[in-house]
């Protein structure tokens, strides 16, 4: 009996029956968003036809590459980064990449202790979602890296978020339309673009009813929102509805309003922002800005795979956000 193994498939047998170049065949396997939809099609059926395997280790190799990127986030516990990972996640493994994550916890240190990481040669990209380049990385080129959520001031670096400035408008103006005029804003960390996008959407919805003294600014913790309420329902002329910069402050101001015997929404009307996953199931459900978080990881992976491909970075990408109306308003 011949106990020959059979002969293992070469690329160059999927572009034969695909009809395309090899170089093609390459592109459209790393994720290339310059391959059209019915080239990448044929390439596929040929894939599957032949049960062509990538070798990754041997492309790793040859490349001079880890097939490894590298997700810099700043606070793990926060419940918002958790779906924009699995994004990120899910495409990389689809392209057969690994994805390790570094929490910075807003650490000088730690991020520069990772930013070195990046420059030995352990990851071949980097997801930010920390709103900022590491000093570390300055001279590193804007095609090893992507933005997620925050885009990077200055920068060259490409971005997918949604357009914070829109949905903070959208939200206020829901609020107005209600009647409210004495609407509050606790936002996030000063310095933080997002922070700054939403005030902004806040601020030119109120138009001639903005009143300074209902801005209030947080962490994007729980305590930070409920300090940051507390503070405004002490004065005399209190907010009869607040928007806040994320889910977890509104939560915050949430239970504020409860310590005062507020009611809501009757007599204060919340809303928060990300649409995290206890947003509906808290009591009473929390009406919110809904981020498609997964789909940013999803979209910023497929980016950065498509760079260190060889890809032009492209301009900024702002995706759909979706304004989720639920009990607290």
């Amino acid at each position: 009996m011949d106990q020959t193994p059979p002969a293992r498939l070469k690329m160059t047998d999927v572009a034969r029956l695909a009809g395309v170049s090899v170089a093609t065949v390459s592109r459209a396997l790393s994720g290339s968003v310059l391959v059209s939809q019915d080239t990448r099609a044929r390439i596929e059926a040929a894939v599957e036809a032949t049960g062509y395997v990538v070798n990754q280790v041997a492309a790793g190799l040859r490349l001079q590459r880890s097939r490894q990127i590298l997700v810099m986030l700043p606070d793990i516990a926060n419940p918002f980064f958790g779906e924009v990972v699995l994004g990120i996640e899910e495409e990389a493994q689809h392209q057969g990449f690994g994805v390790l994550i570094g929490n910075t916890g807003r650490s000088p240190d730690r991020e520069a202790a990772l930013a070195r990481q990046f420059q030995t040669g352990a990851v071949d990209g980097l997801v930010l979602l920390t709103g900022r380049r590491p000093a570390l990385l300055a001279d590193v080129p804007a095609s090893r890296m992507v933005a997620v959520s925050e885009h990077i001031a200055d920068d060259s670096i490409a971005t997918v978020s949604i357009d914070n400035h829109a949905a903070a408008i959208e939200a206020v103006g829901y609020l107005r339309g209600l009647g409210h005029r004495r609407i509050a804003h606790i936002g996030g960390p000063a310095g933080n673009v997002l922070t700054a996008q939403r005030f902004q959407g806040y601020r030119d919805a109120q138009g001639g009813d903005f009143d300074p003294r209902l801005v209030r600014y947080g962490d994007y913790s729980i305590a930070s929102g409920e300090a940051a309420m507390r503070g405004m329902l002490d004065e005399a002329a209190r907010p009869t509805a607040v928007f806040c910069s994320n889910d977890e402050m509104a939560v915050g101001a949430i239970r504020a309003a409860r310590a005062f015997g507020i009611g809501v929404p009757a007599g204060l009307a919340v809303i928060g922002f990300d649409d995290i996953p206890f947003a509906g199931a808290y009591d009473p459900p929390l009406t919110t800005v809904r981020q498609p978080r997964r789909q940013m990881g999803r979209l910023a992976a497929r980016i950065l795979l498509a760079a260190l491909a060889g890809d032009e970075l492209p301009a900024p990408t702002a995706l759909p956000h979706l304004l989720v109306v639920r009990q607290s308003s």
